[in-house]
């Protein structure tokens, strides 16, 4: 019988350093879509509040409790990373493991957003999107969702399938800035 080897999404792609940044695949654990059911929001806060320590998070912005995040993922959609969702949430939301589905990496550096500059269409300073900030967006022709970890770091999850692209227009990307940097 073949046994199966899980790998990672990024598996023999990351880390890689250019410059001052880095970019490493993060690991989230679970990763669980939610969807209240028509006018649970507020119940699915509240289930969320009393399971997790955190509430549903405004749009564009996360929520944190320990190892549990729960980020804006569009209108009436957020993701549930970190733990396993608990029970109560079942009966307010539409649930769904994604947790296979996504690639997700850090990109770490002073002016991380410089990198990114080059391939996403928004301004990601912190300046413009602060720590805990979340947006839905485009880096080149991938469809994204970033988060600002903290003035030093840019989390990115985008579709398992694209992770070799992502990896590689990211490092491409601090590469060039980096070599702008060093120039004379």
């Amino acid at each position: 019988m073949t046994d199966l080897i899980a790998k990672t999404p990024c598996a023999g792609l990351l880390p890689v350093s250019h410059g001052g940044w880095s970019l490493s695949e993060v690991d989230c654990g679970p990763i669980t879509w939610l969807a209240p059911f028509h006018g649970q929001a507020e119940a699915l806060d509240a289930a969320l509040q009393t399971a997790h320590g955190l509430g549903l998070p405004r749009p564009g912005n996360s929520t944190r409790a320990g190892a549990a995040r729960c980020l804006w993922f569009g209108k009436e959609q957020v993701m549930l990373t970190g733990v396993e969702p608990g029970d109560a949430l079942a009966q307010c939301a539409a649930m769904s493991d994604q947790s296979d589905g996504w690639a997700v990496v850090r990109l770490e550096g002073a002016d991380g957003a410089d990198v990114l500059a080059r391939l996403v269409p928004i301004d990601l300073r912190p300046s413009a999107f602060p720590d805990g900030a979340v947006a839905r967006t485009l880096c080149q022709h991938m469809t994204v969702t970033i988060l600002r970890e903290n003035v030093d770091a840019l989390v990115i999850f985008a579709f398992r399938s694209m992770a070799k692209t992502l990896v590689h227009d990211v490092e491409t990307a601090m590469v060039s800035v980096a070599a702008q940097h060093a120039a004379p």
